[in-house]
């Protein structure tokens, strides 16, 4: 029995390597690759080993490493080149149609890839850019609820210094304000009043985050409880001036900001690649010495995040941590593990406790669009390519009858494909300067186009792998002619039944399938975001605004000031955010015949007066909060999820425990959807508390602009130390869907791009398909056919391979489709006229393509055809 042989790198991988590698170093790191093969075999298996070869092999393409010029080729490879290059240039004058065709979609495809790519590698380095990346991460928290495990970035403030005490593998142990205790507030010095956004941060903020500082020592500057470090546009604002202010005082103004701050450093530039963009880093002991209750263990008030020590294995760290914060007080539902802090922004998602993606499924996506649109476009270059092959056949033979070797003649159709590629990459470059400016609208970003040079070696990756895929098939197809039939005057023109006429049609077929399956995506997409933005949600959110005010005044006068304003329908208060966006999350209630062993989590934001009517919530049983009762603290106003679980009948009037407390349920509401439509119905049970700081005011649709200004003036009655800044609920609601209208917006674009390289492709095979049949046009014009039979017949074959693309995409864009729906709870149906409408729409852009050049060559005089022969 033979001894199976190791496994061994990819051999076409190692002729690469060994061709381009210098040869003083070739032996030594070959030897290297073979070592981390051997090792990636044993960790990975050996599929995974081999596209790590071939990826440690691409990094190697370096100018260092690069073997000298002259050494590649000997002077009649490169006298083959140039006469290669020259005809290439030849054949791209000889067939101008296909040429054009062919540089339009290479282009348009190229341009599509490089701003995905823009965008896919602006993306990958969020906040890669701290020194300790590899070892900076952010604590989780996993919390125990009846209906599954919650995956919170929220911690106790106290767990950074209990970290840091019990476990000798962290560096550094960092708190940070939560989206509550942020600094989000005024800051005043002298004459001037600013209001300003950043954060409170532990003393080690600076040695773990590398955010550097143009004043300032990052080791002392969050020394003291008062320190302040500034951005320069805000030390401007403040100062003047960024000169001599280190040292200096200013005021700050709200209930945790509210103190003096001296300044201690100034910030250099922030990455635009930071998920953290701030004004300003505070001393976070200035918030703990303001709240009691963050003191405590029960009190998430804080994000928490560590470094560890070089040569710590955080898997293993992991497993240690997991249950440590259950050994503190209030803690018992609690978990805890740290995330990669870079991994923050791409996999930001959690089911259940475990990793469910996030923004990387939006990088996946658009990547595998940009590389289908460049297979799209690669496959018109193989089509044409092949289709032009019966007029190659006696080059081909002249050269084989001559002795040159198939290598050589795949490689003179390697190098014009690469050579279009090439081509088509400079009026990509042009298109990008174009098309960029409008791509950051739809992308929220500030790409620009000078970015390229940091990707050059990826872009030129890109444009030769292009260059070679769409070069490899006719290359192979073209080199395999037998010269001797080809010298005899064999005809090498396709049947339906030759191998070449299938695979063409196969990649016609492939082309619109992915063009009725882009087509499909865009219609559900729009139509479920259209679905989300205009679904009844139980509330009314047109013409209300919000705003925030927090502080000490009195509510109940602001809000019937309000009440009063002409041009107000109504005013109320509300604790823990907007409608949209309303927190508070727990269980804590009992109430009778409730399973002992089942605890429910409901929605419990705190409301004040008018909370009902201002959003015009249906009240189905019972009242809402009302003075004409007095004292309503003890009374509950819960909506019909929360009745179904504990019990409709004789709700309105039942007792329930609120922790300790017993109250009242006075009313039932209609089921109304906070949060956005990714989530389901949770129920809810809505608490009296009249000192919201969050308002929300209901306005008529006439006159709205003198009726905010008059609101504006009792907001500064109340609160003339602080800008007015209000936002309209509706506004509120669509910004949960920013995400799903980006994707809308750019498949939509990517799409018609795809469509119309198809289409490129399918008017290039039907101009020279007519060609090759203009003799038999002219004998069945001369038999009598009329216009319209040479139309249906020259369009028969193209009609039933798009038919096919057809069959062939509608179950794959349902299965996708349903799929993406998924991450909805409420969602639409799949209804059949997407599909059908999607197909019916590829197939008359394929017919108007095919026919425009069909109609005209079957109305060509039947002499022109039959003259030549």
């Amino acid at each position: 029995m033979k001894t199976p042989l190791p496994p061994s790198p990819p051999k076409i991988l190692l002729r690469f390597f060994r061709w381009f590698c210098h040869p003083d170093l070739a032996d030594y790191i070959e030897g290297d690759l073979y070592e981390i093969f051997d090792e990636n075999v044993a960790e990975k298996g050996l599929r995974k080993a081999r596209w790590s070869f071939a990826w440690e092999v691409l990094k190697l393409l370096r100018p260092s490493l690069i073997r000298p010029v002259s050494s590649f080729y000997k002077p009649i490879y490169i006298a083959m080149i140039k006469h290669n290059f020259i005809l290439s240039l030849r054949s791209f004058r000889r067939y101008k149609s296909s040429f054009l065709i062919n540089l339009i979609g290479l282009s348009t495809g190229l341009a599509c890839a490089l701003m995905i790519y823009l965008w896919v590698s602006d993306e990958l380095r969020m906040d890669k850019f701290h020194d300790k990346d590899d070892r900076l991460y952010q604590v989780m928290k996993n919390s125990i609820r009846p209906e599954g495990i919650r995956t919170s970035s929220q911690s106790p403030a106290l767990l950074a210094n209990a970290l840091k005490q019990d476990f000798p593998e962290i560096e550094y142990a960092i708190t940070t304000g939560n989206d509550e205790f942020n600094g989000r507030g005024i800051l005043k010095q002298g004459n001037r009043q600013i209001q300003v956004d950043g954060f409170f941060a532990s003393k080690d903020f600076f040695k773990a985050f590398s955010f550097s500082l143009a004043q300032g020592n990052p080791q002392k500057v969050l020394s003291d409880k008062r320190s302040i470090i500034l951005s320069k546009k805000l030390a401007h604002q403040l100062f003047g001036t960024t000169k001599n202010i280190i040292g200096k005082t200013i005021q700050g103004n709200r209930d945790l900001f509210k103190a003096t701050y001296q300044v201690t450093g100034i910030l250099g530039e922030i990455p635009t690649h930071s998920t953290l963009q701030f004004d300003f880093v505070a001393n976070y002991d200035m918030v703990l010495s303001k709240v009691e209750w963050i003191r405590k263990w029960s009190g998430d008030g804080a994000r928490t995040y560590v470094t560890l020590k070089k040569g710590t294995d955080a898997e293993a760290f992991n497993q240690k941590l997991g249950r440590y914060l259950q050994t503190k007080p209030d803690r018992e539902d609690n978990q805890v593990f740290i995330q990669p802090f870079s991994e923050r922004y791409l996999y930001g998602k959690y089911q259940n406790g475990k990793a469910a993606g996030g923004r990387i499924a939006y990088v996946r996506l658009f990547s595998l669009i940009a590389l289908f649109v460049l297979l799209i476009a690669s496959i018109n270059f193989m089509n044409l390519a092949t289709a032009h092959a019966t007029k190659n056949t006696k080059e081909v033979g002249v050269k084989k009858a001559l002795g040159v070797t198939r290598r050589a003649l795949a490689f003179r159709f390697f190098q014009e494909s690469i050579l279009l590629a090439f081509l088509s990459l400079i009026v990509a470059l042009h298109l990008v300067g174009l098309l960029l400016p409008q791509f950051n609208l739809i992308t929220g970003k500030t790409l620009q186009i000078n970015q390229l040079l940091d990707i050059a070696f990826p872009i030129l990756g890109i444009t030769l792998f292009t260059g070679i895929a769409s070069g490899i098939y006719p290359a192979i197809y073209l080199s395999s002619f037998n010269p001797i039939k080809v010298l005899k005057g064999t005809s090498y023109k396709l049947s339906a039944s030759s191998k070449v006429y299938l695979v063409r049609k196969g990649l016609v077929i492939f082309q619109f399938a992915l063009s009725v399956i882009f087509i499909v995506g865009v219609v559900v997409v729009h139509q479920q975001i259209s679905y989300v933005q205009t679904a009844d949600v139980g509330y009314d959110r047109d013409q209300v605004i919000h705003f925030n005010m927090r502080g000490k005044y009195n509510r109940a006068t602001l809000i019937e000031r309000l009440k009063s304003t002409p041009g107000v329908v109504n005013a109320t208060n509300i604790h823990g955010g907007n409608i949209v966006r309303m927190l508070g999350l727990g269980s804590g209630f009992q109430w009778s015949n409730q399973e002992s062993d089942k605890e429910v989590e409901f929605r419990r934001p705190h409301v004040g007066y008018y909370f009902i009517e201002t959003l015009g919530i249906e009240v189905i049983k019972g009242r809402t909060f009302s003075k004409s009762y007095g004292d309503e603290g003890s009374k509950l106003i819960i909506n019909e999820a929360a009745a179904k679980i504990i019990g409709e009948q004789g709700i309105v009037g039942k007792t329930i425990l609120d922790g300790d407390d017993k109250k009242q349920i006075i009313g039932v509401v209609k089921n109304f959807k906070v949060q956005s439509m990714h989530e389901a119905m949770k129920p809810c049970i809505m608490r009296f508390a009249p000192r919201g700081s969050d308002i929300m005011v209901k306005l008529h649709a006439k006159n709205q602009a003198q009726t905010i200004a008059r609101i504006k003036t009792i907001y500064e009655s109340f609160k003339p130390e602080y800008p007015f800044n209000f936002r309209f609920i509706d506004q509120e609601y669509q910004s949960l869907y920013v995400a799903e209208q980006r994707v809308a917006s750019l498949s939509k674009y990517f799409t018609i791009i795809a469509i119309i390289i198809s289409c490129l492709g399918l008017l290039g095979l039907t101009i020279f398909t007519n060609e090759q049949r203009m003799k038999e046009i002219g004998i069945r014009k001369v038999l009598g056919a009329s216009v319209l039979q040479i139309v249906r017949l020259l369009t028969g074959t193209f009609t039933k391979t798009v038919l096919t693309a057809i069959l062939i995409a509608l179950p794959v864009s349902y299965l996708l489709m349903d799929q993406w729906l998924d991450n909805f709870a409420y969602r639409i149906n799949l209804q059949w006229w997407y599909f059908v409408g999607a197909g019916l729409a590829v197939l008359v852009i394929a017919w108007v393509t095919v026919s425009l050049q069909t109609v005209r060559v079957a109305r060509v005089n039947p002499v022109e055809c039959l003259k030549d022969e």
